[in-house]
C-alpha cells in the first residue's frame, strides 16, 4: 500500500469517513470503488456526490476504481452532483449498489464521508460487505484490473441526447 490508512478508523459508519488531508486521501475512493464492485459482484454501480470540490475528486477516483475492478467490466452510472435521495432512487431503478460522497470544510480541515449502499439501498455494515472491504484494504488486497478488455465504463447521467444536449 503506497499511502496507508488506518482501516479500522476510516472504514466505518457505512463506508469511509475521515479528515482530508490526513486520515483519508483520494486513493481511498479508488480502493472503495474496486472493493465494492468485487464484494458485491457488481456489473453496474451508481455514484453521486454533494458538489463539494473534494467530494468530486473522491467520486472521480471511486469511479476509476470501480471500472478497473478485476474482470467485472463494471458500468458506472455517474450521476454527478445529486442529493443522496436521487442516488437511492437510481439504485432501486437499476438494481445496483452505489456510493454517495459528501464533504464538509471547517477551517483548514475537510471531513470526507463516502456512504456505500447495497442494490436494495441499504447502507453497508459489517454484515453485508463493509467488514470484507475493510479487510481487503487492511491486507492490501484491493482488486486490481486483470486486463484492458475487462475494463468497465463510466456513463454520465442523464445521457446526452443525439443532438449533443441533455434530454
Amino acid at each position: 500500500m503506497l499511502t496507508p490508512i488506518d482501516p479500522a478508523a476510516v472504514i466505518r459508519d457505512g463506508g469511509a469517513v475521515g479528515q482530508y488531508p490526513g486520515q483519508i486521501h483520494e486513493g481511498v475512493g479508488w480502493w472503495l470503488g474496486a472493493c465494492l464492485v468485487v464484494t458485491a459482484k457488481a456489473s453496474r454501480l451508481a455514484v453521486a456526490h454533494d458538489g463539494h470540490p473534494v467530494s468530486t475528486e473522491f467520486a472521480d477516483r471511486l469511479c476509476q476504481g470501480a471500472i478497473n475492478a478485476q474482470h467485472y467490466a463494471c458500468t458506472v452510472r455517474y450521476l454527478g452532483w445529486q442529493p443522496e435521495e436521487e442516488l437511492l432512487a437510481e439504485l432501486s431503478a437499476i438494481e445496483a449498489p452505489g456510493a454517495w460522497l459528501s464533504s464538509e470544510t471547517a477551517g483548514d480541515a475537510t471531513t470526507v464521508r463516502i456512504r456505500l449502499y447495497t442494490a436494495q439501498g441499504t447502507l453497508l455494515d459489517n454484515t453485508n460487505g463493509l467488514a470484507t472491504i475493510r479487510r481487503l484494504i487492511a491486507q492490501d488486497r484491493v482488486p486490481r484490473p486483470v486486463n484492458s478488455q475487462a475494463k468497465g465504463t463510466i456513463e454520465p447521467w442523464p445521457p446526452a441526447s443525439a443532438d449533443g444536449g441533455r434530454p
